[in-house]
């Protein structure tokens, strides 16, 4: 495709966020516009949620999973997982100190562990909300009512990635889960007035940039109020594990496009990123991203909690993060935001 034509539409969604499928994926197949996308993305950033960077903390407080996605370490099947359950006491103790870190949001992280019912999880989130802090859930699917009774007990955010929306790609690599029942999730969160999360990985064996295309124009068909967006970093116990990782420039691009289409959403640069390429937290950051979120899981649990292999970061301990992350923050001109970050989204459909 010529580089004006390209120029243009990257002109066209930085005024106007909107792009068609076709638009998009002639942009995401598009290695040539790479910065320049990223630099409009960047642009929109600045204008839209400003230099500000959201450090949300992160406490991952099980590794045991129902489910068995076939891109997942933590897959039910995966005998070679390490498995542990924080105690709501430990997760308490863990949100007290990302608080005196000076985290305002504190995202609550598992497999779809059924253990943690809401007759454990209510009284804990409401001794973390006393602290003063925004609450991200990211427990997978229940049903309307457990959802209802978390977001009553003080939940204000929930991440459910919908990994990809070619239905047959999900169903075949969720066994047993449905494309349908994901998206009954995500409207469920919506009518409770979640800030709803969402997002999909770059790499599955059969996905296609169209694909890739569809899943942004999705999100912004929700107002999706954060998406993440990950690279495929295979693992070796997983059906997956002579998968090629996903691509970074891919990646980026993604982003990038995402911040042109949703403008005013809440996107993290993951550790997933970095994790396939050191340096990814930077790039990311300047090509749309405004949200990290450092890991105060201590300890063995930090370890076993392995969805993917060679997980960046994982021997860093949570206090020097916080203040290493500050610094790079500060070196790309940005700084760390001091509230909740929450984003104010107009109205959905589904």
């Amino acid at each position: 495709m010529k580089a004006a034509h390209l120029a243009a539409l990257i002109a066209q969604g930085e005024r106007t966020h909107r792009l068609t499928e076709m638009e998009l994926t002639a942009l995401l197949d598009a290695p040539e516009a790479e910065e320049a996308l990223a630099a409009a993305a960047d642009r929109v950033r600045a204008r839209t949620v400003g230099d500000a960077v959201h450090l949300r903390g992160l406490i991952e407080f099980s590794s045991y999973c129902r489910r068995n996605c076939f891109y997942c370490g933590l897959r039910r099947d995966n005998e070679k997982a390490g498995r542990y359950r924080l105690t709501p006491k430990a997760i308490l103790a863990l949100a007290k100190k990302g608080h005196a870190f000076g985290y305002r949001t504190l995202v609550l992280q598992s497999g779809e562990d059924p253990w943690f019912t809401p007759a454990r999880l209510v009284p804990l989130l409401r001794e973390i909300k006393a602290l003063g802090v925004a609450i991200t859930l990211s427990i997978g699917e229940r049903p309307f009512a457990v959802y209802q009774a978390l977001k009553e007990a003080g939940a204000d955010r929930f991440l459910l990635r919908i990994e990809t929306t070619d239905r047959a790609l999900y169903e075949a690599l969720d066994p047993g889960m449905t494309a349908k029942e994901r998206r009954r999730c995500l409207a469920d969160l919506r009518r409770l007035d979640y800030e709803v999360g969402t997002g999909c990985l770059v790499g599955l064996p059969g996905q296609s940039v169209a694909s890739l295309a569809r899943d942004v124009l999705f999100f912004q068909a929700i107002d999706a109020d954060m998406v993440g967006i990950g690279p495929l970093i295979p693992n070796a116990d997983t059906p997956l594990a002579a998968a090629r990782p996903g691509d970074m420039g891919l990646v980026r691009r993604l982003v990038a496009a995402v911040r042109l289409l949703l403008p005013e959403a809440n996107i993290p640069a993951t550790t997933a990123m970095e994790t396939l390429m050191p340096g990814a937290r930077e790039t990311i950051l300047c090509s749309g991203a405004n949200v990290v979120m450092p890991n105060l899981t201590e300890g063995e649990a930090r370890r076993l909690y392995a969805l993917y292999p060679g997980k960046a970061e994982v021997a860093d301990a949570p206090e020097k993060y916080r203040a290493d992350m500050e610094k790079r923050i500060r070196a790309l001109g940005r700084f760390v935001g001091t509230g909740w970050g929450s984003r104010r989204r107009g109205a959905a459909a589904f």
